[in-house]
């Protein structure tokens, strides 16, 4: 008898990923006007979304640690605790990812659903999305963490 295939299946990732880019599509939460409304606080709407997905994500992880859940392969499912240590490090990457965020009017999930819906400018995005991860990976050793 084999053991099972632990590689992940491109098919499912690619299931998820269209399914991810359909819910972002029909909830309005790759619309640069519904971020630009968050953005100048006209709108609670993308502040609902954001909330009510930290919400649930808080309960996954709290029934993943109470129940001590395995994954897919029967692999003890491990989340370990933060360090927060003193917060600079969050307030500085929150404060470009948000500028960020705020100029481009996207965020970096929704990149290929907005590839999938035509927005071809948002190439630059991903393009600078890919520069900026090879970067952080060169400059890793030097940073703080």
């Amino acid at each position: 008898m084999t053991a099972p295939d632990k590689r992940p299946s491109f098919l499912r990732y690619l299931f998820v990923g269209v399914f991810f880019g359909i819910v972002a599509t029909r909830s309005q939460i790759i619309s640069w006007y519904r971020i630009q409304e968050m953005f100048h606080f006209d709108s609670f709407y993308m502040y609902g979304i954001l909330g009510s997905a930290v919400m649930v994500s808080a309960a996954f992880v709290l029934v993943i640690r109470r129940l001590s859940m395995r994954g897919l392969h029967g692999d003890q499912i491990e989340i370990p605790p933060k360090e927060m240590g003193s917060g600079t490090r969050y307030a500085v990457g929150g404060t470009l990812f948000g500028l960020g965020w705020g100029l481009v009017g996207s965020c970096p999930g929704p990149i290929f659903a907005l590839i999938g819906n035509g927005v071809f400018t948002i190439f630059v995005v991903l393009a600078s999305a890919m520069a900026g991860t090879w970067a952080y990976a060169l400059l890793r050793p030097r940073l703080p963490h």
